[in-house]
């Protein structure tokens, strides 16, 4: 081996051996030790895991509805939390990078709630639900604010729905700004004197442009709205009746609440495959729709 290529060897192995060793540690270990106990009986205080073979994954697909309908909530909720917290991002965006006065400070107002912690900020949303709502409602008399809101299944979907994206659309906006601050100003110039409309330069010409970025917000919206387990906690714990738990709260309680760690961590593997899948199918079609000014 000639000195440059030790050289390169040696810079790759102090850059990235350090980063390499701490992944293998936190992350591949891990993975790989529930991917045993996922085959095992074990209820996660025993020194002793009876092998099950697929017993756990047949008892899942087979027998266990909760599993599956708290699938079909993180399922739904995912559609309309990607959708809505994207929209809201880039709407948000689009009019912070007119040249408002006050466009830096509602930047700030707006990425906020980002900030707050899940749990923190889900207690806050269930004392407006439970209390604010109420006052306002019984105020003024608007039905909007008497409904009882973490009290029936539908209305507590959408309140952990409103929940989730308003706390979410703020740090998506600040990727969308970063991707429309970079969009060539000679070609939305050259539109406008071509004559093109503001609706026909934001579809054919910003939206295009700013795909990047859409590929990225997609990601983090589809795997947040998945992994959603703080706000489910603290809103509604699942109820009514189980009816908002979300697949993060299914396992969670499997594993920790049930001592069934076996048959929790053969649900958060399946988790993993179909949330691995999903998002590696957005990523590949949203490439695709990406082009270069």
């Amino acid at each position: 081996m000639n000195s440059k290529k030790a050289s390169q060897l040696a810079q790759q192995i102090v850059f990235v051996g350090p980063a390499l060793v701490f992944f293998t540690l936190i992350m591949v270990i891990p993975f790989l030790f529930g991917l045993y106990y996922s085959f095992t009986d074990w209820n996660g205080v025993s020194g002793e895991a009876g092998w099950v073979g697929f017993d756990n994954y047949k008892q899942i697909f087979m027998h266990d509805d909760a599993f599956r309908e708290s699938f079909w909530f993180t399922a739904k909720f995912t559609v309309l939390g990607v959708v809505f917290t994207n929209v809201l991002g880039f709407v948000l965006a689009y009019f912070l990078t007119k040249p408002l006065k006050t466009r830096n400070v509602l930047r700030t107002v707006f990425f906020m709630p980002n900030v707050i912690g899940g749990l923190l900020l889900g207690f806050i949303w269930q004392f407006i639900f439970v209390k604010g709502f109420a006052a306002v409602g019984s105020t003024t008399g608007i039905s909007f604010f008497n409904l009882p809101w973490l009290g029936t299944e539908n209305t507590a979907f959408w309140a952990i729905v409103i929940v989730f994206v308003w706390q979410t659309a703020g740090y998506l906006m600040v990727i969308y700004i970063s991707s429309l601050n970079n969009v060539p100003r000679d070609i939305l110039e050259a539109a406008e004197i071509d004559g093109a409309s503001r609706l026909q330069i934001l579809r054919s010409i910003i939206i295009p442009l700013i795909m990047p970025a859409a590929t990225i917000c997609l990601f983090l919206a589809i795997s947040w709205s998945f992994k959603m387990f703080d706000l489910n906690l603290s809103l509604t714990k699942g109820g009514p009746f189980g009816s908002t738990e979300s697949v993060a709260m299914n396992i969670y309680n499997e594993a920790f609440s049930k001592n069934r760690y076996g048959l929790g961590t053969a649900k958060a593997i399946i988790f993993f495959v179909i949330v691995a899948v999903i998002t590696s199918l957005q990523v590949k079609f949203t490439k695709s729709k990406e082009v270069e000014a």
